[in-house]
């Protein structure tokens, strides 16, 4: 997969598909990224489980935090990697020993290693690198024009209600119509 860019769809099927979400690097200090992307995916109706050694034990955001990917008793749909690039094949060693595999490898602004994508693909998972779901579930649903920001998403549709912090929710394929 070309992963210098990614077809809309793509993203939004991902972003649909999944319920739970790793956050590998999650942190508990509220003005770090990974924090307030944690905040956005829960307000969304996500289920976030933080990762962070440091942290374990301790709930960020009230969840509370595990160790490692293999402390989590329950499957996780994504894990969001929130760690330097360097670290992705050790983080995809820990995602490929899990049962059952997670649906999708998504790696934050910055992070990109095509070697421990490629492993992760070739195991059947879905990658995404170098993105932030906070802000492609954001630049999808409109939300980020909000703000003045070109989301490069251009629609006449009426926006559909949902629920959760922000009232509007994102659309996965074109043909989904509010009406």
């Amino acid at each position: 997969m070309d992963h210098d860019s990614y077809d809309n769809g793509y993203i939004a099927d991902l972003l649909h598909s999944v319920k739970t979400i790793a956050v590998v690097g999650a942190s508990a200090n509220e003005v770090r990224p990974s924090f307030f992307v944690m905040k956005y995916m829960l307000d969304k109706g996500y289920h976030v489980i933080p990762v962070n050694p440091g942290q374990a034990g301790k709930p960020i955001l009230g969840q509370m935090t595990y160790a490692r990917l293999s402390d989590i008793p329950e499957p996780v749909d994504m894990v969001d990697v929130f760690r330097a690039s360097d670290a992705v094949p050790g983080v995809v060693d820990e995602v490929l020993a899990l049962e059952p595999l997670p649906k999708v490898l998504w790696t934050q602004l910055t992070v990109r290693h095509d070697e421990a994508a490629a492993r992760a693909e070739a195991a059947g998972i879905k990658v995404v690198m170098n993105r932030c779901p906070k802000i492609e579930y954001a630049r999808l649903s409109g939300e980020i024009g909000w703000n003045g920001v070109n989301s490069g998403v251009l629609s006449s549709r009426k926006p559909v209600m949902r629920t959760g912090y922000q009232s509007y929710g994102l659309r996965s394929k074109p043909s989904e119509d509010p009406s």
